[in-house]
């Protein structure tokens, strides 16, 4: 076999096994074996390769050093990190970024930018005293970083293109054009934008021991022609009190009605540890409030507070783009503009309907003191009901401590307590906000007292349709609910004074 073949299969062999470096060296080294493969320049190849892992890239001469500051420039931005905290015998420096010491930064991320590159070690020495600096993307990098050290030692990093094994980045220093490879991972966050070392949190959540008292939540939004108006529950902190549901909020406007816990907590709130998509401004103008439509924003949240604070959030109409749909907010009087999922932000969208619980009648049954009931068929009865002794407080009464009078003559107890929780088994099917009340007498009219919180509220059921009936609470159209509900609580009311068990389907 001729000497130029073996050197060729030669070549091949090394070049699966050490890769382009060697491959790189072996062709133009003049003196080449019979096998292409020469012991010293396999040690020599070697001997580059640990030296060149592990070096000191980055320091203050060699020294361990706290850096005071640095200016990191990138393809979108420029950057000075200064101080917040100088170090302590406990705790390193912490930093953030010059200009926006007003705004809320998230200093973890912004001290990378210090600690990752002081101290930075290769991975690999990969070409020593370059002259084609062009090919590792340094002859003019993306990405220029200045250390200043409190020793007023000044020190760059550039940091070039990925190398090929995805691992590692190109990077030299000021001290040589010596190109080495980097941890990626190491040098990431040199590449973030401006707006990436902002935190994302609207409104921080409170400590648990500091979450105030949410009073009241309001929602005025172009698409709607009323307020939704939502306000604390102040029986909620009653331990007597045992009626109501497990929200602690109710809604007052446009409708009074009870509220779900689980699909009014997010309004309720929601505004406490919202978290953004992106960020829109920093520093926002009045022009960069306007192009975001928040001049005259499409959804204005007002939060009151019982520790006295009030926010307010604006929110523009929801726009969609390729990521999907958003919509930006800012808190009325800040300074920061963000981008928003409509998701996370639901009071852009929600409905009355969405977070309203349906329930007619939440009243303990031992906490009303009268109920009366009157039927368009003539039927009508009237029901009292007390503590055997007023010395028992209600809220630690049992079923056995109340007697029950009908039209004023003893009733039996159990019977009257079946038929209460016919009454307050069932809630309604739809709303029926802003509905015409029929100029009609109603199917049947519920009245009822809760001693509790001494309110006594009338429920009037009016023939609506076909196949509905409408619900009015204390002349207020409500809620709908079928005929045939209706139909069944007029045959149960006959049922008090026959024995019959009370019918339960519809």
């Amino acid at each position: 076999m001729k000497k130029q073949v073996k050197g060729i299969i030669g070549l091949g062999a090394v070049l699966v096994l050490l890769g382009g470096g060697y491959a790189a060296l072996r062709l133009t080294d003049p003196d080449k074996n019979d096998s292409g493969e020469s012991s010293a320049e396999l040690l020599a190849v070697d001997d580059t390769e640990s030296k060149g892992e592990g070096v000191l890239l980055i320091s203050d001469n060699g020294e361990e050093a706290t850096v005071s500051e640095a200016f990191v420039k990138n393809e979108t931005d420029e950057l000075h990190v200064i101080m917040l905290t100088e170090p302590t015998d406990t705790s390193a420096a912490t930093y953030t970024l010059d200009g926006y010491q007003d705004l809320d930064m998230n200093t973890a991320v912004i001290g990378t930018l210090i600690n990752n590159g002081n101290g930075l070690t290769s991975l690999a020495l990969i070409e020593e005293n370059s002259e084609s600096l062009e090919k590792f993307g340094l002859a003019d990098p993306d990405i220029t970083v200045d250390f200043i050290y409190e020793s007023g030692t000044k020190r760059t990093l550039y940091i070039g293109d990925n190398a090929p094994s995805g691992s590692g980045v190109y990077v030299m220093t000021d001290e040589s054009t010596s190109v080495y490879t980097a941890s990626v991972s190491a040098l990431a966050n040199y590449s973030k934008t401006l707006n990436e070392f902002v935190e994302k949190t609207v409104l921080e959540e409170p400590a648990e021991e500091d979450y105030p008292i949410i009073k009241s939540l309001k929602i005025e939004r172009e698409d709607l022609d009323y307020d939704i108006l939502i306000e604390y529950d102040e029986l909620s902190d009653d331990e007597g009190y045992t009626g109501g549901t497990s929200a602690t909020h109710v809604m007052v406007e446009p409708i009074d009605c009870y509220l779900t816990v689980e699909r009014s907590s997010d309004i309720t709130n929601g505004m406490f540890g919202l978290k953004a998509e992106d960020i829109y401004a920093l520093h926002c103008q009045e022009s960069d409030i306007a192009q975001a439509g928040l001049s005259e924003p499409f959804c204005k949240v007002t939060m009151s507070c019982d520790d006295g604070n009030v926010y307010v959030l604006l929110l523009s109409e929801i726009f969609t783009d390729d990521d999907g749909k958003h919509c930006y907010g800012m808190l009325e009087g800040g300074n920061v503009i963000y981008v928003l999922s409509p998701d996370d932000a639901k009071w852009v969208t929600v409905l009355p309907i969405d977070i309203a619980s349906k329930i007619m009648i939440a009243s303990y049954v031992w906490n009303v003191s009268d109920l009366s009931v009157k039927c368009s068929s003539g039927d009508e009865e009237s029901f009292h009901i007390a503590l055997n002794d007023d010395s028992i407080s209600i809220s630690d009464a049992k079923a056995e401590d109340f007697n029950v009078t009908k039209n004023g003559k003893t009733f039996d107890t159990e019977r009257y307590r079946q038929f209460y929780s016919f009454l307050v088994s069932t809630n309604a099917e739809e709303f029926a906000l802003g509905e015409d009340i029929p100029d009609s007498e109603p199917m049947a009219t519920l009245t009822y007292t809760d001693s509790y919180t001494g309110k006594t509220t009338t429920i009037d059921f009016y023939d609506y349709s076909s196949m509905k009936a409408l619900i009015a609470v204390d002349g207020k159209s409500k809620f709908f609910c079928t005929k045939s509900y209706v139909n069944t609580l007029i045959e149960n009311v006959k049922r008090i004074n026959t024995g019959e068990d009370y019918k339960t389907t519809w």
